[in-house]
């Protein structure tokens, strides 16, 4: 019998834990899962340069944040719904081809107006399957978690359940402090936006600015390659990006081995198809774990990111939804 997966499907209507009730308990998971297999990542703060939340990846469950694009006034767009309009040419294309090919339709783009201070950053995810297979076969989606974070990082509210695991409408609001380091790992969406808005439009300045912040701490024995991944993979969870921005990591991304494009699409929990870019752990992808970042195939923006070992999705999340709202509990 396949326990975890039986616990899984006896569980898929329960409500899923609020980010800041499953920090502590996921920082323990993350430091377990990745002992040997890749360095901590510590964040500084290095004059005004303070960037992402650090993504906790592990075997059973992946809480990413992902990236969403700027738009009209402070709408940011939603997430795209699955249609049959016919995506990119994959087969063939290198993962260097197709990040160059995406950024270039990025920059061309409007980064729209930034959100304001007091506003909200509202998520819907699903949580990616551990078996995909069986879940695919069933039609299953993954479980589906909500969340808000004010944008200048002083507050998370989540969904307030019922003893009978029912939604009451109303959101559990609990303080935090972001900003500047005062909460550890973890910065604002705002803080995050300016140093995406800050970065040189080519690979070679991009790489040079982020070397010079150098806002992660390097591992020990990293090579220049995974470092620089490093420091772009962090900045690939923001929750708001410019389209520029997005576009300045993918062309610094094209640069560094150890890419790979899945030549066709692939089905994520949230329902949609997406083109999968894996890079591993280390510059070899054939080995160990590896992260898949899940793109869409019409907009190029990231709709989700999952661990993978071989065939086998070990967690993650992929985007359902996401709108820049007025007050936690709005959904755009």
């Amino acid at each position: 019998m396949d326990e975890l997966t039986k616990v899984r499907e006896l569980r898929a209507d329960a409500p899923v834990p609020d980010r800041a009730r499953l920090a502590p308990g996921r920082a323990r998971l993350v430091e377990a899962a990745r002992a040997g297999e890749r360095r901590r990542e510590l964040w500084r703060r290095r004059e005004f340069v303070v960037v992402g939340v650090v993504a906790a990846v592990t075997a059973v469950a992946v809480t990413v944040s992902l990236l969403v694009g700027g738009g009209a006034g402070h709408r940011v767009r939603p997430a795209a719904t699955p249609s049959a309009t016919p995506g990119p040419r994959l087969k063939g294309v290198s993962a260097a081809e197709f990040l160059k090919r995406a950024a270039d339709v990025l920059a061309a783009e409007s980064d729209g107006a930034a959100p304001e201070a007091k506003q909200w950053i509202y998520t819907k995810e699903a949580r990616e399957p551990l078996d995909e297979k069986r879940a695919r076969a069933k039609g299953m989606l993954g479980a589906v978690q909500e969340s808000w974070l004010r944008y200048d990082g002083t507050a998370s509210a989540s969904p307030r359940w019922n003893a009978k695991g029912e939604d009451t409408g109303k959101v559990d609001v609990i303080p935090m402090h972001l900003e500047n380091g005062a909460e550890g790992d973890d910065r604002s969406p705002r803080e995050m936006y300016r140093v995406l808005a800050a970065l040189p439009s080519d690979a070679a300045g991009t790489l040079q600015y982020l070397r010079e912040k150098n806002a992660i701490a390097d591992g020990k024995g990293a090579s220049p390659a995974e470092a620089d991944y490093g420091e772009i993979s962090v900045l690939l969870n923001a929750k708001v990006m410019p389209a520029k921005g997005l576009a300045s990591l993918y062309r610094a991304l094209a640069t560094l081995p150890g890419g790979h494009l899945t030549g066709h699409l692939v089905r994520t929990a949230a329902g949609r198809q997406a083109v999968a870019l894996e890079y591993g752990r280390t510059a070899d992808t054939g080995k160990g774990m590896r992260d898949q970042w899940l793109i869409d195939p019409r907009t190029y923006r990231i709709v989700g990111m999952r661990l993978v070992s071989g065939d086998q999705v070990l967690g993650g999340d992929s985007l359902v939804a996401t709108a820049v709202v007025d007050q936690a509990g709005e959904r755009g």
